[in-house]
């Protein structure tokens, strides 16, 4: 598996709107993220800067816009990152950190029934 660029989680929310509405420009990713975050437009097009080159995002210039797509799938870097949480917390156990969860009350009764139904193969989401 090829190792994903590391992003920061202010750089994760910037590829959140570009993976949910791309191809997106500068302006459309900056009014979405001053409505969520407290970020001038100056840091928001530092972020994407670093994003690119990290190779998460690539651009395409239409006239004075530029315009964004990601390099790197939203799906494929979640489960990098949910795999590095695993490896990293619980020594890549998830019966682990299943357990950790139900120990310290953190699963509430839908979250329990959403478990058992993946288990069993009859996912409300789509299962295996």
């Amino acid at each position: 598996m090829t190792r994903l660029p590391q992003i920061s989680e202010a750089e994760f929310e910037v590829m959140k709107i570009v993976w949910q509405r791309a191809p997106v420009n500068t302006n459309e990713i900056t009014e979405c993220l001053e409505k969520t975050t407290s970020w001038s437009p100056k840091t928001i097009q530092t972020l994407i800067k670093r994003l690119v080159n990290k190779g998460a995002l690539t651009y395409e210039k239409q006239g004075r816009i530029f315009v964004y797509t990601p390099l790197v799938g939203e799906k494929e870097y979640i489960g990098q990152e949910s795999s590095s949480f695993l490896k990293r917390f619980y020594h890549g156990d998830l019966t682990e950190m299943v357990s950790s969860f139900l120990e310290e009350d953190r699963l509430s009764e839908e979250d329990l029934d959403e478990l058992r139904a993946l288990l069993s193969g009859t996912s409300k989401k789509g299962g295996r």
